[in-house]
Formats: C-alpha cells, sequence, structure tokens
C-alpha cells in the first residue's frame, strides 16, 4: 500500500477511507485481493474499528466484497458498472463541455493548457501513471468547476470507481499520448468555441476506448483475471 499523510484537520475515519480507497482506485490494492481489518488497523496505525466502518462504506460504493466464510476483497471491476459510468459521463460531460464552450474564463484556458504540458512532460517519465491520472481528473473537474457544476462531477466521480480502475489497466498497457491529444482538442473546442465538434471529441475520448478495453480484457490473461464480463 501506499501510505497518504494525514491531512490538516482530517478525522482519523476520513484518514483511513483516503488511504484505503485511493489504494483500491489506484491498484495498488488489486481487484480480487483479500484484505484484512487487523492488517489495514496495523498498517494506517489505528484501531479496528474505524476500519470496520470504513469497509462497511466502500461496500457500500461497490470497492469491497465481503465472502461468507471465506473472506473481505477488493471488488473485481464490474463491467455493466463500467457500462453505467460510461454512460453517466458521456452524458453529463457533453453538456458541460457545450456550455464551456459559451462561458470559460481566459484563467481557465490558461489553467487547462497547464495541465496539459504537465501530462506532456510526465508522460515521458517512468513511473507516471499516478500522477498522470491524477492530472487528468483535474483537467476534467476544472471544465464541471468553471461552468459552475462542481457537485455534478462529484456525482460522476462517485458513479465511476469502476469506469476509472478500467482506465488505469488500459493506460498501464497502451500510450498516452493520444490522451493528451484528446485533451488538446478539449482545450482547442472550448477556446474557439466549436460546439459542433463536441459530440465527437466526447465519443473519441469516452466511448471509444471500450473496443479497446475488451480486446486487452480478451488477449491479456494478467487483466482478465481482473475484471468480471
Amino acid at each position: 500500500m501506499i501510505l497518504y499523510n494525514k491531512e490538516k484537520n482530517e478525522s482519523v475515519k476520513d484518514y483511513i477511507y483516503r488511504n484505503i480507497k485511493n489504494n483500491i482506485m489506484f491498484l495498488e490494492l488489486k481487484p480480487g485481493d483479500l484484505i484484512s481489518e487487523s492488517d489495514l488497523a496495523n498498517i494506517l496505525d489505528v484501531s479496528r474499528t474505524p476500519v470496520r466502518e470504513v469497509l462497511i462504506r466502500l461496500k457500500g460504493e461497490n470497492l469491497i466484497e465481503v465472502k461468507p466464510q471465506t473472506g473481505t476483497y477488493v471488488s473485481l471491476i464490474d463491467w455493466r458498472l463500467i457500462e453505467d459510468g460510461i454512460f453517466i459521463r458521456d452524458n453529463l460531460e457533453k453538456q458541460a463541455l457545450k456550455e464551456a464552450c459559451k462561458n470559460f474564463s481566459k484563467e481557465a484556458l490558461l489553467k487547462m493548457e497547464k495541465y496539459i504540458l504537465e501530462q506532456q512532460v510526465i508522460c515521458k517519465k517512468e513511473d507516471n501513471l499516478l500522477v498522470f491520472h491524477e492530472l487528468d481528473n483535474k483537467f476534467h473537474k476544472l471544465i464541471f468547476s468553471e461552468i459552475g457544476r462542481q457537485n455534478v462531477w462529484q456525482i460522476i466521480s462517485n458513479a465511476s470507481n469502476h469506469y476509472n480502475r478500467m482506465r488505469l489497466l488500459n493506460e498501464m498497457n497502451n500510450n498516452k499520448e493520444d490522451l493528451i491529444q484528446q485533451h488538446i482538442k478539449y482545450f482547442e473546442i472550448i477556446k474557439d468555441k466549436k460546439i459542433d465538434e463536441v459530440d465527437c471529441v466526447i465519443y473519441t475520448h469516452i466511448e471509444e476506448p471500450i473496443n479497446n478495453w475488451k480486446n486487452l480484457i480478451k488477449n491479456n490473461i494478467d487483466i482478465s483475471k481482473y475484471v468480471r464480463l
């Protein structure tokens, strides 16, 4: 596990939640891994009771599975939940991008461009996956924040746990340059107010990767064991 430092004014339970969830989302705790309350409590240097409560919360988010007589596991990536995440993100981000074409500040455009440049730099480094993914989230969150739809982004994030884990599996095995080019296209669409090109870039960025993911699952034994079709 990667251990994150406790943030200022962060409760013990929130600290435990952030550490366990981030390790699940960033695949340090892999789909299907057996996990133990006592082991997690020892690693995080906390008591077992808040760990148990956090695991119940993560079970409600479909990230933890409890199998009677067997144990507690990190949930496999569920293809049905991937499709649900794609449906939600496809429709909401499409509308957000169209709104951004009508109202997006110069300051936000500069920040968007900065994220793209940082991704281009990070992409050339080894062990870049987590930082690259965090920049990706900041890039898309910026769009929703700038149009006053932060809560909508939170809805997307909450519904995208399985979708995002599948994205990371894919990014581990594929070049990230295409993603950067798609972000550049987002930037150009907003800057030049090309609303008529929104549907196309959303399809390329969100829907089209599904076929690549299916091929990856079909042809890569190490990946297929992490996914429930």
